[in-house]
């Protein structure tokens, strides 16, 4: 994130961190420091604080007595009302949308050229951020500034929830979505506009929902714990179905057929039971604790 130090004030630098979100720069649950923040800035804490509080009130940051401050990270529930509110609002403004004026056409058209251009140029970053903010540009050309600002916090939640990045090919898909859009407000067919605008944004969900993986710190220590009866039932089942594991059924046929023979030599090589047995051991000895 490259900043300007030359007189920010706490609306533009909370501007700058938002900004940041719809590229993707600043993930889920990055630590915001007020100390660094201020010396990336040049500016002072106060000046910090203030826009880290314009940001919690909208609720794309969060603070703890523990953590400090650091980005929201959404659970899935919260990024489908975030995308319910988009529809909402998206959907109602183009329904009541006057015709545009030849200078908002020319925005869109500008808009999308500058997708376009980022997306062929392998800029992700800008990439990202522009997708998000055509809806933000088409919110302005439809002649409401105040659901603009509601419509660009909004969009900030919803890409916190996709911890991939969007893919080429998606992205692709995304700004030929935004061409249709502006090709139909172009010729006046509202309603065509609207449905094109509902299935985009069903298709950028479904896809943001493909792409995320649970947030789940524990998950890997949860692997490891699990229960060992559930272990052996899996181990059961598959000598079960491979017949070439020995079973204890046809130890006794093999016995049976061949006859007696010496008993084998002890080895003393671990057993997978013992080598059990030992993980269990260590498991059960304090570890390091775990830093979230």
């Amino acid at each position: 994130m490259t900043t300007d130090s030359s007189n920010k004030t706490s609306l533009q630098i909370a501007t700058r961190i938002t900004e940041s979100i719809l590229a993707k720069q600043l993930a889920p649950g990055t630590r915001l420091g007020e100390q660094q923040l201020a010396d990336l800035f040049g500016v002072s804490r106060t000046l910090i604080r203030e826009a880290l509080m314009r940001l919690a009130a909208r609720g794309i940051v969060q603070v703890s007595a523990r953590r400090g401050w650091y980005v929201i990270e959404p659970t899935a529930a919260e990024a489908r009302e975030a995308f319910e509110a988009r529809r909402v609002i998206e959907l109602g403004l183009l329904r009541h949308a006057r015709p545009l004026t030849k200078a908002a056409l020319d925005k869109l058209h500008d808009h999308i050229a500058q997708e376009q251009s980022a997306i062929s140029g392998d800029d992700v970053g800008a990439r990202s951020y522009l997708l998000g903010d055509f809806h933000v540009c088409l919110c302005e050309c439809l002649g409401n500034n105040l659901l603009s600002d509601t419509l660009r916090d909004l969009t900030a939640r919803t890409t916190l929830t996709a911890m991939l990045r969007q893919s080429s090919s998606q992205a692709v898909d995304s700004c030929e979505d935004h061409v249709h859009i502006v090709d139909a407000l172009e010729r006046g067919d509202i309603d065509e506009a609207e449905r094109l605008m509902l299935d985009h944004l069903q298709i950028v969900e479904s896809t943001l929902y493909d792409e995320v993986q649970p947030n789940d710190p524990l998950n890997a220590l949860r692997t490891a714990l699990t229960p060992v009866s559930a272990a052996k039932g899996r181990r059961a089942a598959t000598q079960s179905s491979n017949p070439s594991v020995t079973t204890p059924a046809r130890k006794s046929a093999m016995k049976s057929a061949v006859g007696k023979r010496a008993a084998p030599k002890t080895s003393s090589k671990p057993t997978l039971s013992s080598l059990s047995t030992q993980s269990r051991a260590s498991s059960n000895s304090p570890g390091k604790e775990m830093e979230k």
